[in-house]
């Protein structure tokens, strides 16, 4: 999944970044208002962390142009704890809201909270850990590619309802990716070998269901 920091603090976006990719995120990084939002309408980005105070444009200004546009969830930075900032940052759309100093392993949490991500999600007859990047079947850990994790992470997300390969191709490689629709079909070929041909149903015509996360 797709995370767009903002920080332009060097050091704290330095952490950040690295817990961030350590468990399994694809991080983008601006240090300024205006490059966040540059690479927000650039990249298909799945939540958004940004630092209020910022030069050209506060984090306050992206966010409300974040929200005019998208849904996407936003995690709210400041160095002041201040009850006004708090409820400002909430009201203008945040999801979110965290006071510095703060222990990264706590915005981890906060950053599953707001995907919806659980540590261990149960799929057909195993679990799938996304940090990890693996399926645990039984007694086996399958390791999967960066591509077959957000897969399924993807089908998880929108349990019981039929995805088509359009559908897909954007969520997962993102709307400049030059594939077809073979490209979905090889990697979900793959995908069903790891984890079980019977998890994922194909829809004629149409695209894939995982028909249930238990």
């Amino acid at each position: 999944m797709n995370i767009l920091l903002a920080e332009d603090n060097v050091d704290m976006q330095r952490i950040v970044q690295r817990y961030l990719e350590k468990a399994g995120y694809q991080v983008f990084v601006a240090e300024d208002g205006h490059g966040a939002l540059t690479i927000f309408y650039e990249q298909q980005i799945h939540l958004a962390i940004l630092d209020w105070m910022m030069p050209k444009k506060d984090g306050l200004e992206v966010l409300k142009e974040i929200k005019k546009h998208s849904k996407v969830k936003v995690l709210m930075l400041t160095a002041k704890n201040l009850h006004e900032d708090q409820l400002e940052s909430l009201t203008s759309g945040a999801d979110d809201y965290m006071t510095k100093p703060f222990h990264p392993q706590v915005l981890l949490l906060r950053v599953k909270k707001l995907l919806g991500i659980e540590e261990r999600m149960p799929i057909g007859r195993g679990f799938f850990d996304f940090s990890k990047r693996e399926f645990q079947l039984e007694d086996r850990s399958l390791s999967l590619t960066k591509i077959e994790a957000e897969l399924l992470l993807f089908f998880v997300q929108h349990v019981n309802q039929i995805l088509t390969r359009e559908q897909l191709l954007t969520h997962v490689w993102g709307m400049d990716y030059d594939g077809d629709d073979r490209t979905v079909d090889t990697h979900i070929k793959r995908l069903r070998e790891k984890i079980g041909f019977e998890t994922i149903k194909t829809m004629r015509g149409v695209g894939y269901q995982l028909e249930t996360a238990v």
